[in-house]
């Protein structure tokens, strides 16, 4: 197999790993039924479709830097990103449905969002098309951040 095509398949691991992980703390309960949301809020089923694209997005991303890095310092700083922004991405469904705390979450949001900035940078460091491929991601963090300080302020306090 070629280099590439292994770090694709660890990436495509990774990545479903951080899917399933997020979907298990996702839970729309009654709670989250509850919450005032503004009217702009994407509908519930779009949010499956759209992960699943950021998460291939992602790991082809994730292999083509690795593939392309030039050193073993590039490689370390590729793999320490990833996992930051991996931990990230998960936590932020559990402080939001499990926590119950949107609150929280928003706080936790701008880390991840500047977690992919940082994947942006490093990653495209090693590959540019690597870099722009975590684009959409970033932009949907952002929707995703500005929906959840809308749900803060409709429905605040919390805890």
């Amino acid at each position: 197999m070629s280099p590439f095509l292994t770090a694709l398949a660890v990436s495509a691991g990774a990545a479903i790993v951080v899917a399933v992980a997020g979907g298990l703390l996702t839970e729309l309960s009654p709670w989250y039924d509850r919450l005032k949301k503004p009217s702009w809020k994407p509908p519930d089923w779009a949010f499956g479709p759209i992960w699943t694209v950021i998460l291939v997005l992602a790991a082809v991303s994730a292999a083509l830097a690795w593939d392309a890095a030039q050193d073993s310092a590039m490689r370390r700083w590729i793999l320490f990103v990833l996992i930051v922004n991996s931990i990230l991405n998960i936590a932020w469904s559990g402080i939001f449905f499990k926590l119950k705390r949107p609150d929280w979450a928003l706080v936790e949001v701008l880390l991840l969002w500047l977690s992919i900035v940082a994947l942006i940078v490093v990653l495209g460091q090693a590959s540019r098309l690597a870099g722009l491929l975590m684009v959409p991601y970033l932009a949907w963090v952002s929707t995703a951040a500005f929906l959840n300080y809308r749900i803060v302020q409709l429905n605040r306090p919390f805890g």
